[in-house]
């Protein structure tokens, strides 16, 4: 009997470690999920997924796939326009556009530098200090493109035409860090 015994303990030792085993991946794939909802992924570049990047060139081939073998859907032709990536390859950025585009580009087409659009086509105030009441330094005008420097408490600091100032958050494409396309 008490060898019985043992041999059902130690089933159940093995067992229980079976599950165990099994069940941590599980485990640490649901905890890695809920810290890519919470500060993203990170993609085969190293860099986190979404995150926004800008067009290098005045033209560059969004395609259907990540390969030359893929049809050019249509061709971007503005340099610095601001897209976010929400997928990636070692060589390769699907990339969501301000009017909702979702394609495909080479990854040496994208630059690290940031960009903002005025996606809305009625200007907005570039004021010298974060905050509505402060003096307006320039205006963006609708559908500009405008060099991010930081955001703080709802204001973005931007440059363009060389003119610096703040602009609500709310009021440009580039900022949010939710992905803008699915």
């Amino acid at each position: 009997m008490a060898f019985g015994k043992g041999m059902t303990q130690r089933k159940l030792s093995k067992t229980a470690a079976a599950v165990l085993f099994l069940s941590a991946p599980l485990l640490l794939s649901a905890c890695e999920k809920e810290a890519e909802v919470k500060t993203g992924r990170i993609g085969p570049s190293g860099l986190p997924v979404p995150r926004y990047v800008a067009l290098k060139f005045d033209e560059v081939n969004a395609r259907a796939g990540p390969g030359e073998d893929h049809k050019v859907l249509w061709v971007y032709r503005t340099k610095g326009l601001p897209v976010q990536v929400v997928a990636e390859t070692r060589d390769w950025r699907r990339v969501c556009d301000p009017e909702g585009g979702l394609a495909w580009v080479k990854g040496r087409v994208t630059d690290g530098r940031r960009t903002v659009m005025r996606v809305q086509e009625k200007p907005v105030a570039m004021r010298a200090q974060p905050k509505l009441e402060a003096k307006t330094e320039a205006y963006l005008s609708g559908k500009a493109i405008a060099s991010l420097d930081r955001c703080e408490g709802g204001w973005c600091r931007v440059k363009a035409g060389g003119r610096k100032g703040w602009t609500p958050e709310n009021e440009l494409w580039g900022v949010d860090p939710k992905a803008q396309c699915r």
